[in-house]
C-alpha cells in the first residue's frame, strides 16, 4: 500500500512558527514519526513538504495509478485553493486533510475549507499527533477496502 503525504507553505518553518500555536514538533520530527509508522504497518509513503500550489497539485496527480491514499495537511491553501481539491477530486483518491491546530477556532477565514468536502475526513486540534491520527484513519480505511 502506498500512501502520499503532502505539507503545505509554511509547514518546512514547524518548530519555529508560532510555537504557541503550532507546538515545538519540526517537519522533521513530524516525517520521522510517520516514516516509524508505515515501516510497522508495512506501507509506503512519499512525503513532499512545497510552499508552491502547482507543485502540490503535481504531486496529487503522480499519485494516479501509484498511491491508495492522501494524506494532506493543505496548510493556508485550505482556505484558497480550487486547484488542489479538483486535483484530489480528479485522482479519486481517499483524503484525509489534516491541521494541527484547531481551525475552527481560530480567525473567521480559518473555518472554510475547499478540501473538506472532497475529503474522507479532517482532523484538526491535536498538534503534530493529528498526522498519525491521519495516518492512522487513512490505513484502517483502507484495509477495509480490501
Amino acid at each position: 500500500m502506498n500512501i502520499l503525504v503532502l505539507h503545505g507553505p509554511n509547514l518546512n518553518m514547524l518548530g519555529v512558527r508560532e510555537p504557541g500555536v503550532y507546538g515545538h514538533d519540526t517537519l522533521e520530527d513530524i516525517n520521522l514519526r510517520l516514516e516509524n509508522m508505515a515501516i510497522d504497518e508495512g506501507i509506503a509513503i512519499r512525503i513532499i513538504q512545497s510552499n508552491h500550489e502547482g507543485e502540490l497539485v503535481d504531486e496529487i496527480q503522480r499519485t494516479h495509478g501509484w498511491a491508495a491514499g492522501i494524506l494532506i495537511n493543505p496548510a493556508a491553501y485550505t482556505h484558497t485553493s480550487i486547484a488542489l481539491r479538483d486535483a484530489i477530486t480528479a485522482v479519486g483518491l481517499p483524503a484525509i486533510e489534516i491541521h494541527m491546530s484547531n481551525v475552527h477556532a481560530r480567525e473567521n477565514f480559518r473555518r472554510h475549507s475547499y478540501i473538506a468536502p472532497v475529503a474522507l475526513g479532517q482532523i484538526c486540534g491535536f498538534g503534530s499527533n493529528g498526522y498519525i491520527l491521519g495516518l492512522r484513519a487513512l490505513i484502517d480505511h483502507l484495509n477495509s477496502k480490501e
